[in-house]
């Protein structure tokens, strides 16, 4: 027990730092106990079961009715219905109910189609089977039946069902291969390690490990394993990541592996670093609800005042109880206040229909069936993956409309991952391949061919590229980021495994210029020269690259005995390590390639002496010993090592950009969005591909805040913060704000910065570290961020997201290290890569490629927004239009709840006489052409910030409603001054009243729908004009027969004694015209700005016109 807890306390110290556990777990490899265990009780560990279902079968229904009812309209309708149930009012409760019952039905259904396909997703991971030695058996089980200490076998080209430690590989130098492309975006192959002096026999194996409890960051893993063998010490050997195989990667050119498994379900780093699915939703929604609440305060107005006037008139004399309605002795004993109530329910269930519950049905089919439009969009499909764009969730249409953040992650999405070798500089000399090795420069001759040849050399010999033979009839392909380069495969050619993006690239130009890297073979690396002689190098040790250093190193040994170290990195970290007037003549070729894009390397090299290598060996083997500060103590000897080298070149590689991103970069830039570049990759990679993109240009001032900047300048990391902030107040010292100076700033920061940023020692200060890093960001016209964990590219999106003014974000990625971020953003994005389809599977929408986004947000995100806008303005204005004359209504009828209309046309007005015109208008309406929205990016912030469904534009169709409602209810007054309306003398009654004012209103709402409409189809024609025949047609038919199911028939016969009188003919139609002449005036008498805008002008919806807040004056002069 003192040693169990003596381990205890050195994992304590070995795993602490940023993430604070305060234990840590204890495996025993193939459930097999320990000799010097007293009891062996193996500890209880979560299965490997994947969940990332919202629902099960049992609480489906109570889930999603609370979710449902969440909404303020669905609880306010579920009320009204109850009370119309309850208390005795005008209405029947079927006209509330059966709506509402609609759309929680069809939402519902929705909701569990969506989830349905997320079980059926984790039950093909859950029950895959996979290889477990039991007993000295292999043993086949489903996935989700793994547990902590079982030995898992994966073979090549499988994924790792759970987190391993890895013991045995059938590779000879114990290493293997994988690819994280599911995890961290990077595609490359990696080599990790066997735990050294493990048993070939697994069966034989008896051992523990201890190490720390679950934690997200991919790149962190300390532990050890204790190994025990009969009457021998335990050995104890170090663990970290370079030994852990993470679920989701795979396994790559090796045949077969065992690892006991460490993490299992949901504690796998993967799953650690899922964001799970929550409810989005859309601004558009949250402006209905605040409508809403407006609407409901006008509706319970009304009904106060309908009930505080009733009692107010029923208190003169004799107007409560007349002679000729005498009270039954229950209403005389019923409690007047509970009276008071019921009335006062009875009037709100009266002007019910102000709250437009059909506004939901509508919506919900505008947005579903507005999706497909985005789904058979032609211009999105592309033909190398015969697939065209996919709509995950149709709630957030218009919130592509309203994006002005977006997160993007770098490889696969920016870039193809596609390196090629395009120059290099030798000695000051640059030289680009054209069938022969030649310069460019003016030279034919540099100092000689051994400077060539070195450096050559110098490429052929610093890196961990492997080989990969291809069998007889295979077709041979380079492995690089993902991408698999096939071509035919010749003579002693041989497809290459890089463990770096761009390291093939350059053993790729080191061939094409005679120079041919053969191999590693038991620490020998074999070389082909220009004379086709092999040449064979002993591999001492490998430097590792690391972002701090930004180099690597090998140290090899030549035939002769020389010991050569050949070091390769990044400008600002070669130069201070070689001689000073070796610089100059590389310098300036390195900056020309940078600024062209090209991601730059340079190249040097050390002849070590007997005692130098000594003392590095030395140094080398004791820090890879270390059990604490490891990674502190390889790279002080790496720096001692790396110094006083000779400056042999520089290299130029080129990532190609995905096809047209940077002028999608640029179109979002113009439309007002800011781009932040969320990626895995190192720094120098990161901003050769912005540059690129044209997110950073050449004068762009960049801002960096990385664990380097602050390592070398010992600033603490509020200080440095400060100091940024501090060079943005000096800089524009007399400006108001960045935007306002012509210097353009871009930001730059890595993951390891961002955890201190985001997660400081104290808590009082993350809320200002976090202020000074938005204000920082915010003001940049481009940031990056490398180096990022999955999960810390979410806390970046929820960060802004949350920020003051709670800007709408979108993220758009290609692997699943961009889940946690799609599913944190407003709107996520998948793009069909090739790096799986976990992305594309937890995305709203999913296109095959990044230049798709442009159309997507500028062309069916602005026209979506417009629509829905104009849908919900709609729907408040008609139903006041329709609910005001009833209210006026009252004051004529002794507050007695008489209804103006009849009861079908009170169900029918908003399900059937108006509906299908606004529907069609909702998804066919093109205000302004695809066209010029994809050439003019400006138009897209027309519509920023929730535009058209602000308070100003609400208080137009307010006001607009209030203003017909009146001219309605007190036209038709006006003419029943005159009662004998018809020929014979007959006067018309309180329905014929109704029946004009209904009339009246279902023209004039339908016609104004008509005026705002741009893009006429023949289903635009059908639906306004087929709506106006079938309310004619309905009205007829209604009342002219007899239905034997209904008690009393109100309208019998009074549409057609109506239209019988040529003065119910005069008003209706004068009140039309006097309800619309407004807007038609305006239409004529308002001329547009600008030549040749007329065409755009007209295009615009009516409130366009009337608003200046629109700020439409830059689409008035657009010209197309």
């Amino acid at each position: 027990t003192s040693l169990s807890s003596l381990r205890s306390l050195i994992i304590l110290k070995l795993c602490g730092g940023d993430e604070k556990r305060v234990d840590s777990r204890t495996i025993y490899v193939g459930h097999r106990p320990c000799p010097d265990t007293e009891a062996f009780i193996p500890s209880k560990f979560c299965d490997n079961r994947i969940v990332s279902s919202k629902y099960t079968v049992w609480n489906f229904l109570p889930k999603n009715l609370f979710e449902q009812f969440r909404r303020i309209a669905n609880f306010y309708f579920l009320i009204i219905f109850l009370v119309q149930v309850i208390v005795d009012t005008p209405t029947s409760p079927v006209t509330s109910g059966l709506p509402l019952f609609f759309v929680i039905t069809v939402t519902a259904i929705k909701q569990g189609y969506e989830d349905c396909l997320r079980h059926k997703a984790d039950n093909e991971v859950n029950k895959y089977l996979v290889t477990v030695l039991e007993d000295g058996r292999s043993v086949k089980k489903e996935s989700e039946k793994i547990k902590v200490g079982d030995v898992v076998e994966v073979v090549e080209d499988e994924t790792f069902p759970c987190d391993l430690i890895l013991l045995q590989s059938s590779r000879e130098d114990g290493t293997c291969f994988v690819t994280t492309a599911s995890l961290d975006g990077e595609s490359n192959h990696k080599t990790h390690y066997t735990v050294p002096d493990t048993e070939k026999d697994l069966q034989a194996l008896t051992a523990t490990i201890e190490c720390e409890q679950p934690q997200p960051d991919l790149y962190k893993f300390v532990g050890r394993m204790h190994i025990y063998k009969p009457e021998q010490e335990p050995a104890v050997r170090s663990l970290g990541p370079e030994n852990l195989l993470l679920k989701g990667a795979t396994l790559k050119n090796t045949k077969k592996i065992y690892g006991v498994a460490v993490y299992t379900g949901m504690e796998t780093k993967m799953a650690l670093n899922y964001q799970g699915k929550s409810q989005k939703r859309s601004a558009v929604e949250k402006s209905i609800n605040a409508f809403l609440l407006v609407y409901l305060c006008i509706l319970i107005s009304k009904a106060v005042v309908c009930t505080t006037l009733k009692y107010v008139w029923q208190s003169k004399e004799g107007q409560d109880e007349p002679w000729y309605n005498q009270k039954t002795q229950k209403e005389k004993d019923t409690n007047m206040y509970l009276k008071m109530f019921t009335d006062f329910l009875s009037f709100m269930v009266l002007f019910n229909f102000i709250i437009p519950v059909s506004m939901y049905v509508t919506v919900e089919m505008q947005k579903f069936l507005g999706s497909f439009f985005i789904t058979w969009d032609k211009d999105f499909f592309d033909p190398e993956i015969q697939e065209g764009a996919l709509v995950n969730t149709s709630d957030l249409n218009e919130e592509l409309g309203q994006v002005e953040y977006v997160f993007t992650d770098k490889t696969g999405t920016l870039t193809q991952n596609n390196m090629e070798f395009i120059e290099c500089c030798i000695d000051g000399f640059q030289y680009k391949h054209r069938d022969t090795w030649s310069e460019v420069d003016g030279f034919t001759v540099t100092d000689g061919p051994e400077k060539e040849e070195l450096f050559l050399r110098a490429l052929c010999l610093c890196h961990t590229v492997q080989v990969k033979e291809a069998g007889s009839e295979e077709v041979l392909t380079d492995q690089v980021d993902g991408i698999d380069e096939m071509r035919p495969q010749l003579e002693e050619e041989r497809g290459f495994i890089a463990s770096s993006p761009d390291e093939i690239a350059l053993v790729k130009g080191a061939m094409k210029y005679g120079f041919t890297f053969l191999g590693l073979e038991s620490k020998s690396m074999k070389i082909k020269n220009r004379e086709n002689n092999i040449e064979e190098y002993k591999l001492l040790h490998v430097l590792n690259f690391d972002p701090v250093r930004r180099r690597m190193s090998v140290i090899v040994q030549t035939k002769s005995g020389e010991t050569l170290l050949f070091c390769k990195g990044a400008d600002s970290s070669i130069f201070p390590r070689v001689k000073p007037e070796e610089v100059d003549r590389i310098r300036m070729h390195v900056e020309r390639n940078a600024t062209e894009g090209y991601r730059t390397l340079c190249v040097a090299f050390k002849q070590l002496s007997a005692e130098e290598y000594a003392v590095a060996d030395t140094g080398l083997r004791e820090a890879r010993l270390a059990l604490q500060d490891r990674e502190e103590k390889l790279i002080a000897v790496y720096n001692q090592v790396e110094t006083g080298m000779s400056l042999i070149g520089a290299t130029a590689v080129e990532d190609r950009l995905q096809e047209e991103a940077a002028e999608t970069m640029e179109a979002l830039q113009g439309a007002g969005m800011k781009v932040w570049v969320l990626t895995g990759d190192k720094m120098e990679t990161a901003k050769s591909t912005c540059y690129a993109c044209r997110l950073f240009q050449r004068g762009t001032e960049l801002l960096e805040l990385t664990l380097r900047t602050l390592e070398d300048e010992r600033l603490k990391r509020e200080e440095k913060l400060r100091e940024l902030k501090l060079l943005r107040f000096l800089s524009f010292l007399s400006c108001r704000s960045w935007s306002t100076a012509n210097q353009d700033y871009g930001f730059i920061i890595d993951g390891a910065t961002l955890s201190i940023v985001m997660n400081p020692q104290h808590e009082v200060d993350a809320s200002q570290y976090k202020s000074l890093f938005l204000q920082i960001c915010q003001n940049c016209t481009a940031v990056l961020c490398c180096r990022m964990a999955p999960l810390q590219k979410a806390q970046i999106v929820k960060m802004v997201k949350t920020s003051k003014g709670s800007p709408i974000t979108l993220s758009i990625g290609d692997g699943a290290n961009d889940v946690s971020m799609i599913l944190e953003a407003h709107v996520g994005i998948g793009i069909k890569g090739k790096e799986g389809r976990q992305a594309v599977r937890n995305s709203d929408y999913a296109i095959p490629k990044l230049k798709h986004l442009k159309k997507l947000l500028l062309a069916h995100g602005h026209l979506y927004y417009v629509r829905i806008a104009h849908l919900v303005q709609y729907f408040f204005y008609k139903n006041l239009c329709f609910i005001l004359p009833q209210f006026l209504y009252q004051f004529f009828c002794g507050y007695s709840q008489q209804p103006l209309y009849d009861a079908a046309y009170l169900t029918m007005y908003n399900i059937c006489f108006t509906s299908m015109p606004i529907l069609a208008y909702s998804l066919l309406e093109q205000h302004i052409s695809i066209e010029i929205l994809l050439d003019n990016a400006t138009l897209y912030r027309e519509i920023a910030n929730n535009a058209m469904l602000r308070w100003r534009p609400f208080l137009y169709w307010t006001l607009l409603g209030i203003f017909q409602g009146l001219l309605f209810f007190f036209g038709v007054r006006f003419l029943f001054s005159n009662p004998a309306l018809q020929d014979n003398g007959q006067v018309f009654g309180n329905w014929s009243y109704g029946t004009i004012v209904f009339t009246v209103l279902v023209f004039t709402v339908t016609l104004k729908l008509a005026l705002d409409t741009r893009h006429w189809t023949w289903i635009n024609h059908f639906v306004i004009w087929g709506s106006l025949a079938f309310y004619v047609f309905f009205s007829f038919f209604w009342g002219g027969i007899i239905w034997p199911f209904l008690k009393q028939q109100r309208l019998y016969f009074v549409f057609a004694n109506m239209l019988s009188s040529v003065s119910a003919w005069l008003v209706i139609i004068i009140l039309i015209i006097l309800s619309l002449l407004p807007e038609i005036l305006l239409v004529v008498l308002r001329k547009p700005r600008g030549p040749h805008s007329r065409q755009v002008y007209l295009s615009l919806p009516f409130p366009f016109w009337i608003l200046p807040f629109y700020h439409i004056h830059p689409i008035l002069c657009y010209s197309p």
